[in-house]
């Protein structure tokens, strides 16, 4: 904070001032300047009231949080598990079709990617063997992105960014509760891995709302929504009342999914409702991603940390 030089060593003492025409007016003027607080201070000061507010009024869900969070994040995995499952024939039908998968070779990729969403995403919602059954979803996104073809799709690659940066926040969540290193992994102090982890996974939470931003029709309403949600990722990314940040982004994601994502209201056999599904289902898991930053916080690589060092 900016400090008020004395007139002591300078001959400025009151007799000097009114020699030059200084005043006590011009004097309090400066004072009440140089104590006027940045706008960043004022930002920060006011998402504080806002934060400390909202802490209050969610203190009896905080214990749940982080299994929230993490139900959520492998929410996606179970009900595509369960698509899979429901639609069987027409997943190996459009396999062997349109993908080119040898007969049995389909039954497998099916049958794999089941068993891993189903096994791994009890693993984690369970907190048992984490490491494990996260490198398990991650490797169900790339797989499926491959053998479905949609790799190249800007839309489906931005989302499954996302999904796997709540994946790395329970990466994060469940290291920081280790007292040893994992077997096999670079000798980094435990303290450093989750502050490379908590920056990785702010990052990539924030690819949905890119691809929201470029999908669709633009209207009054999206800009106003974009132009939120834009502010509230580049304070998460950077960590600058993250915590207040991620409260934002959940709740304007949760209203976009139950407005525009309502496949409950589409009938059983509307070409769009698997779609819709899917979309509802993803959007759910990047809000528990940003549910455990809001239980962990930003880690070390962030502009809340370093204000609280200087």
């Amino acid at each position: 904070m900016a400090q008020i030089r004395g007139t002591a060593g300078y001959n400025l003492g009151p007799s000097s001032q009114n020699r030059f025409g200084v005043g006590a007016g011009y004097t309090n003027m400066k004072v009440e300047a140089t104590n006027d607080p940045s706008p960043l201070e004022a930002i920060r000061a006011q998402t504080s009231r806002i934060e400390d507010w909202l802490d209050t009024l969610s203190e009896p869900i905080k214990p749940y949080l982080p299994a929230i969070g993490r139900f959520l994040i492998v929410v996606t995995f179970l009900e595509d598990a369960v698509r899979i499952l429901t639609q069987w024939n027409d997943q190996l039908l459009y396999l062997h079709d349109y993908r080119h998968f040898p007969r049995g070779a389909n039954h497998m990729f099916l049958a794999l990617n089941v068993i891993a969403m189903l096994i791994c995403s009890t693993m984690v919602i369970i907190r048992k063997h984490s490491n494990e059954a996260v490198a398990g979803l991650l490797g169900v996104v790339v797989t499926q992105a491959l053998g479905y073809g949609l790799i190249f799709d800007l839309n489906f690659f931005l989302r499954n960014l996302s999904v796997m940066g709540g994946l790395i926040m329970v990466l994060s969540d469940s290291w920081v509760r280790k007292k040893f290193a994992p077997a096999g992994l670079p000798q980094i102090d435990e303290k450093d891995r989750k502050m490379y982890l908590q920056l990785a996974g702010r990052i990539l939470l924030i690819f949905l709302f890119v691809g929201f931003v470029f999908a669709g029709d633009w209207s009054v309403s999206r800009i106003v929504v974009s132009a939120l949600g834009f502010v509230a990722c580049v304070m998460v990314v950077v960590g600058f009342k993250a915590k207040f940040s991620a409260i934002m982004l959940v709740l304007i994601l949760s209203v976009f999914n139950v407005l525009v994502n309502n496949f409950w209201t589409l009938h059983e056999h509307h070409p769009q409702k698997d779609f819709a599904k899917y979309d509802f289902f993803q959007i759910l898991s990047i809000v528990g991603g940003l549910l455990l930053l809001v239980n962990m916080g930003p880690g070390q690589f962030s502009v809340d940390e370093k204000k609280k060092v200087y």
